[in-house]
C-alpha cells in the first residue's frame, strides 16, 4: 500500500465545498433536510419561537369580548328577500336618550353583532312593545 499523498485528487473529492450563506436559506427555505440534522432543529426551533413569541409581540386583535352579552333572547326571522329582522329588547340596546340617527344605528348594530356576525347592515329600526308589554327593537338588516 502506498501512503497517501495530501495532493491526492481522491481525498478531496470525499470533502463536500462550503455552501453559501445564500444556498443554506434556500435549503431552509425549500425545507431539503433530512429529519434528525441540526438544521432540521434550527428551522423547528424557528417556527416553535414565532408561535410562542409573536402574539406578545403584535396585536392580533382576538380579544375577548368586553361585554357581557345580552340579559335577553334575541328573535330572528326573515324579510321575504335577502334580508332579516332582528327584534331585539330596550334593555340591551345602549342608546342614549335623544341620539342621533347614527348613534342609534350604531348601538343597533352593536346590538344585533353576535348573532349576526360582522358584515351585517342596518337599514331601518321601529320601537314597539312585545306581548309581555316590554319595549324592544325591530331592527331592518340585510348582509
Amino acid at each position: 500500500m502506498e501512503p497517501m499523498n495530501t495532493g491526492d485528487k481522491t481525498a478531496l473529492a470525499s470533502v463536500e465545498p462550503k455552501r453559501s450563506i445564500k444556498q443554506i436559506l434556500m435549503s431552509y427555505f425549500y425545507w431539503t433536510y433530512p429529519r434528525g440534522c441540526f438544521h432540521y432543529d434550527v428551522m423547528v426551533t424557528l417556527i416553535l419561537l414565532f408561535v410562542f413569541i409573536t402574539p406578545h409581540l403584535w396585536n392580533y386583535g382576538d380579544k375577548a369580548s368586553s361585554s357581557a352579552g345580552l340579559l335577553h333572547p334575541i328573535e330572528l326571522t326573515g324579510d321575504g328577500n335577502h334580508g332579516i329582522i332582528v327584534t331585539v329588547q330596550s334593555a340591551d340596546v345602549n342608546v342614549p336618550a335623544g341620539a342621533s340617527d347614527a348613534v342609534v344605528k350604531k348601538a343597533l348594530r352593536a346590538a344585533i353583532l353576535p348573532v349576526t356576525g360582522d358584515a351585517v347592515v342596518v337599514e331601518r329600526w321601529v320601537t314597539v312593545q312585545d306581548a309581555q308589554g316590554n319595549l324592544t327593537w325591530k331592527i331592518w338588516a340585510h348582509r
